[in-house]
């Protein structure tokens, strides 16, 4: 287990807090040493919250929203303008509300992530923002429906969910520190261009994606980096008829799903293609930028994703390592929208139209709670006495697969920073098998968790307990009062 060393430091607010502080970039070698800089100490204002949800993507969208709905006071700290996270920035579609009943002939078909998740994907659907849930017609071995979305509406669409809920959020805010009391977090460090901010609460949630406030707070965690990164770049002004008929007529179709395309039923929404099988060159260029076939859209004229993948060399914490592959990625969107406008039919004026602010990770930092979601709980669906919700896709279908179509849960144990008493993570910190996190890392599952995690906190917070004194029966309760499915 590695642990990246984080400095303490006691912040001026006449409370003998600690604040743990991330840890200065990497020197250059070519550098010589400097002396350390001392930070005067100063005082900072304070808010008082019931419920922190540090990060606005995925699934902390969905945890403050379940947090406020609890009657929690709750704050949301989102270090970009928006909310929706890789949802909105990183996948092809959402993966899946569904079980792969597809795969397995005579399985029943059950949507098995409902609550905040699916409330989502139905005001999406009030705008036609969504495909909704069209069964796959090819690949369905991998996922039996294709949930793509209008991102920029989905950002919207968070955002307002959040409004309603009476969530106080803090975009363009940056999380620096977090401040402890032996085990305990009593509150976090925030900045933005309104200045530094000491946020009190009495229960937090992690839901960075790179596991920020886990790590100050002097959780254990590891940085595998067993993922590459990606960005996504959507192309306008494109003709996805013609996309369908350049893999076809190769004989290289992979996947097939139609649905509502821009008002219209029966339009194609998802497709890809086996590489292998298109013009060599274009082939070859493909691998050279990382680049899959695979996208999905909602409009005419639109490819939503065309998604490049490469490879760091040192986690994506690494800021100067990062640097170079947010340049390099940027370089790749480029060379694929000109392999799109030299081979694909229709494709001749294709311009860049979306691309995400920074690259999208899979992966951060692996976060240690309480309990370890393996491999062999994933693929054999196993349910757990403390389950939060269950799931039923997996990423690397049809290779591995839930067992006959099934499901299973995720322990709310597994959501438990260990060495806290009143933190939890939801998205993809947790789970420390590649195998495994590839299914509990994908969107819909961080839905799910986000809505456990929120849940949890604002009843730890009503309550004044900490997160392994709440009673579970009194979580599930509160869980299936807000739609959750929880299998018997």
């Amino acid at each position: 287990m590695q642990r990246r060393d984080f400095h303490k430091g006691v912040l001026a607010m006449g409370l003998g807090a600690r604040a743990g502080l991330a840890r200065a970039g990497t020197q250059k070698q070519n550098k010589p040493a400097m002396n350390p800089y001392q930070e005067p100490a100063r005082q900072l204002p304070v808010r008082q919250f019931e419920v922190v949800v540090a990060g606005g993507g995925t699934a902390g969208v969905v945890a403050a929203i379940a947090a406020a709905r609890q009657g929690a006071k709750t704050m949301l700290i989102e270090r970009k303008g928006y909310t929706g996270g890789t949802a909105a920035e990183g996948g092809t579609a959402l993966h899946s509300f569904y079980n792969l009943w597809k795969g397995f002939p005579g399985v029943k078909k059950r949507k098995v992530v409902r609550g905040i998740a699916a409330e989502m994907v139905d005001r999406l659907a009030t705008v036609g923002a969504t495909t909704g849930y069209p069964e796959m017609a090819k690949h369905y071995d991998y996922d039996s429906v294709c949930t793509a979305i209008d991102v920029e509406l989905y950002k919207l669409t968070t955002f307002e969910m959040l409004d309603e809920a009476g969530v106080f959020v803090a975009v363009n805010t940056l999380l620096t520190g977090a401040i402890m009391d032996g085990r305990h977090v009593t509150g976090v460090i925030t900045e933005s261009r309104s200045g530094r901010e000491a946020i009190y609460a009495r229960a937090f949630v992690d839901a960075t994606a790179y596991g920020d406030l886990a790590a100050f707070a002097g959780a254990d965690y590891a940085e595998p980096n067993d993922y590459a990164v990606a960005n996504s770049v959507g192309i306008a002004n494109v003709n996805v008829e013609g996309y369908h008929e350049f893999i076809n007529q190769r004989d290289g179709l992979t996947e097939y799903c139609e649905g509502p395309r821009s008002g219209k039923p029966g339009q194609i929404v998802r497709l890809s293609g086996n590489l292998r099988k298109m013009p060599p060159e274009f082939a070859a260029e493909a691998r050279r930028i990382g680049m899959s076939m695979v996208t999905t859209t909602v409009h005419d004229n639109y490819l939503m994703f065309i998604k490049l993948n490469l490879k760091l060399p040192a986690s994506p914490t690494d800021r100067d390592v990062v640097a170079k592959g947010e340049l390099e990625l940027r370089k790749r969107m480029y060379r694929a929208v000109a392999l799109f406008r030299k081979f694909v039919p229709g494709c001749e004026k294709a311009f860049m139209a979306r691309t995400s602010p920074s690259l999208c990770i899979r992966r951060g930092r692996k976060i240690v709670c309480d309990y370890d979601i393996s491999h062999e709980d994933v693929i054999e669906a196993r349910h757990f006495d403390d389950d939060v919700m269950v799931y039923g896709f997996h990423d690397s279908a049809p290779r591995l697969q839930i067992r006959n179509g099934g499901t299973y849960g995720i322990p709310y144990r597994a959501l438990r920073v260990a060495k806290t008493d009143n933190l939890l993570a939801a998205g993809m910190m947790i789970t420390s098998d590649h195998r495994a996190h590839m299914s509990t890392r994908n969107t819909v599952c961080c839905m799910g968790q986000g809505q456990a995690a929120g849940t949890a906190a604002a009843l730890c917070a009503a309550g004044t307990c900490g997160t392994r004194d709440l009673p579970y029966a009194d979580l599930r309760k509160a869980l299936e009062k807000g739609g959750v499915y929880l299998e018997a």
